[in-house]
This record gives C-alpha cells, sequence and structure tokens, in this order.
C-alpha cells in the first residue's frame, strides 16, 4: 500500500523553479515528522528539509534560502518550493514520513516512490 505519493517532478532550467508535493493519510500528518530527501546518481540519499505537525523546520545548508518546506494541514500535504535551481539539485526526490523520537524503535519510516527532478539548459 503506497501511504506517499510525490508530484511535482520534472524538467526546469537551471534558475527556475518548481513546487514539489506529497500527499499522505491524515493520521501520518498529524503526527509523523514530514521530508524530503533526494537522490542524486552515484550518491547516498540526503536530507533536504523537515517540518514537524507543530510546522518547525529544518533545511540542508544547499538548499537553506532556495527551497521552503510547508504544510497544509486541511489537506494532508507537504510542499517543497523549490526556487533558484542549479544543476546539482538534479535527483530523485522522496518524501519521507519520521516517526517521533518516543516511537522511533516501533514505528518504522513511510516513503515515497520518488519524483524526478531534472535541472539542465
Amino acid at each position: 500500500q503506497v501511504q506517499l505519493v510525490e508530484s511535482g517532478g520534472g524538467l526546469v532550467q537551471p534558475g527556475g523553479s518548481l513546487r514539489l508535493s506529497c500527499a499522505a493519510s491524515r493520521s501520518i500528518f498529524s503526527i509523523y515528522i514530514m521530508g524530503w530527501y533526494r537522490q542524486a546518481p552515484g550518491k547516498q540519499r540526503e536530507l533536504v528539509a523537515t517540518i514537524t505537525s507543530g510546522s518547525s523546520t529544518n533545511y540542508a545548508d544547499s538548499v537553506k534560502g532556495r527551497f521552503t518546506i510547508s504544510r497544509d494541514n486541511a489537506k494532508n500535504t507537504v510542499y517543497l518550493q523549490m526556487n533558484s535551481l542549479k544543476p546539482e539539485d538534479t535527483a530523485v526526490y522522496y518524501c519521507n514520513a519520521h516517526p517521533p523520537p518516543a516511537f522511533a524503535g516501533m514505528w518504522s519510516d513511510l516513503w515515497g516512490q520518488g519524483t524526478q527532478v531534472t535541472v539542465s539548459s
């Protein structure tokens, strides 16, 4: 069963923008820490940004000031607005739902299927 569904990836020119969306179930969205990861060819998957149920955010240094993570509680959806895109942002982007620290040993991370973002002229 797919519990996280990403959309919004595509091809964009350097300096352009894309907005990724991740739809989750209400039960997941209300308590899990939501985040975006990315994996470029030949590289390890890396954390891009996270947002808690209280809307506290955290960003990788490489995207700070360019990317914005947000959530719409009414739609159970988390977004990643990506501006000023660079070729090095090219990767498969994955939505992630991480259990709160108190339940990390009991609940598993949930992952979306990934959406390709390609930044190229």
